[in-house]
């Protein structure tokens, strides 16, 4: 049944390990900040998305991809896939630069997008206090070349370990530059409009006001994250966040988060991709 498929990971995988953190909010911030970087990437989020008029609402789609790849069963990340191809494939944008149009769904910009983001979860989740060993990390990155290719990358071509990310990296960091563009997303990234109410659940009743001190602390800590080359193309830019006073705030936040009722640290996926794997688990038995 397809109600039962475990999806592309399920509970023996390293992924499922990794994002069961819900301290990765902080990672996919991370990630925002190294993509702005790119200035090909940067252009084409400026000039084919609404980012800025509706931030959460684009995050909230992201985070629903993201979730569904994760934790939603084969079938539910194929459709998800097919659906963001089909977006990608009808983008342009024009480099900044040379003039030059490109297309979204440039392989080059995709496994951009794919190695900052798969290294940012999985970093972040380390230096939050997960136990991860070195063999868990490479397969981790192994695992995310089956995320790479729902977009339409060529698994092959995608950092499979650590030792290949780094690589990755060090050959990129040539094309990466502090532009006008990146330095106002990072502003953005760092104070966005947020709503004015951020509602608890219904059955308490009880709403907030905007917790902008609680996000402008997450947004320095996800910044001091960065990799200090990235921070040095900063140039200082943002909160002044040190690798040091950001472990400890992502580790803080990590134990915070922990203490939270599973139902607020748990989306709707993921507790039922759980209930799957133990009803796959049940049945085997």
């Amino acid at each position: 049944m397809d109600s039962d498929d475990i999806g592309l990971f399920g509970p023996g995988s390293v992924t499922w390990k990794v994002h069961d953190e819900p301290v990765l909010i902080v990672a996919g911030l991370r990630s925002l900040y190294l993509q702005a970087l790119h200035p090909r990437a940067m252009a084409g989020v400026a000039q084919n998305s609404n980012y800025r008029t509706d931030a959460w609402g684009r995050l909230v789609r992201t985070a629903t991809y993201v979730g569904t790849v994760i934790y939603g069963t084969t079938a539910e990340a194929e459709a998800a896939s097919r659906r963001l191809r089909g977006l990608h494939a009808r983008m342009r944008a024009t480099d900044p630069s040379t003039g030059e149009e490109f297309r979204i769904d440039d392989p080059a910009l995709l496994r951009w997008v794919h190695v900052t983001e798969v290294e940012s979860f999985v970093s972040t989740a380390r230096r939050a206090g997960l136990s991860l060993t070195d063999a868990e990390v490479d397969g981790y990155y192994a695992e995310q070349r089956r995320a790479a290719a729902l977009v339409g990358l060529d698994p092959a071509e995608v950092p499979g370990s650590a030792a290949e990310v780094a690589e990755y990296y060090r050959t990129v960091r040539p094309e990466l530059r502090m532009t006008r563009e990146a330095a106002e997303t990072a502003l953005f990234l760092t104070a966005p409009p947020i709503p004015w109410k951020l509602s608890l659940p219904a059955r308490l009743g009880l709403s907030l006001g905007p917790p902008r001190w609680a996000y402008l602390g997450i947004a320095g800590t996800a910044l001091g994250l960065l990799p200090p080359w990235a921070l040095r193309l900063y140039g200082g830019l943002g909160l002044p966040t040190t690798a040091l006073s950001a472990d400890l705030g992502v580790r803080a936040l990590r134990l915070a988060l922990a203490a939270l009722p599973r139902d607020w640290r748990e989306g709707p996926m993921q507790q039922a991709a759980k209930e799957r794997a133990a009803r796959l688990a049940a049945t085997a038995a």
